[in-house]
Order: C-alpha cells, then sequence, then structure tokens
C-alpha cells in the first residue's frame, strides 16, 4: 500500500490518494468535482465506482456510487503504480452513470 502524500493537490484535480498494486490492487481518491472514487480488482477486470459529493459518512454505500466503469486487465501492468493511474484516471473519464 502506498499513501500519496508527496505532491500538492489543488481543488478541481484528480488525484489518487491510496494505492495497493499487484493482482489484489485496489485504491482510492478524489476526482476533482467533489466526488471521491475507489477502485478495486474483480473477476479478472479492473473497477471503478464514483461516489456523489458529500458523502455522509465515511463509508460509501451503494446508493452512494453514482458512475461505475469496468476495464479488461489486458495490457496493464498491475505491479506498476503509474499504470495502474493511468488506468484509474481513464476508467473515472468514462465512467457511466448508474441507473437504479
Amino acid at each position: 500500500m502506498t499513501v500519496i502524500v508527496d505532491r500538492p493537490t489543488t481543488d478541481g484535480e484528480f488525484a489518487v490518494e491510496d494505492i495497493s498494486t499487484g493482482i489484489f490492487a485496489s485504491g482510492y481518491g478524489q476526482v476533482g468535482d467533489g466526488r471521491s472514487f475507489s477502485f478495486h480488482i474483480e473477476h479478472r477486470s479492473l473497477v471503478v465506482e464514483v461516489y456523489r459529493p458529500r458523502l455522509s459518512g465515511p463509508v460509501p454505500q451503494v446508493e452512494d456510487v453514482v458512475a461505475k466503469a469496468v476495464r479488461s486487465l489486458v495490457d496493464l501492468d498491475l505491479t506498476d503504480e503509474r499504470s495502474l493511474t493511468a488506468a484509474v484516471r481513464d476508467a473515472v473519464a468514462r465512467a457511466m452513470p448508474v441507473v437504479r
């Protein structure tokens, strides 16, 4: 696990706050517009969930998910933080709204 604290972030900027690499990669961060996101590996795919702004508690609930993206792990180096961060950034940008 790596906590990203070595670079300052400003409001409106995408940032990964915590990242764990490898076959069980996961992490979380800020989209930049007040929303947060998390990601993890599930069934040979990278799953990214974007949450609504101003969550009421420290742990997002199912109803807090406003967008979701699923990406194949093909051509993704799960051991490289930069590669994983880039894939997460792309997935956040392509996340589709969740229909309830």
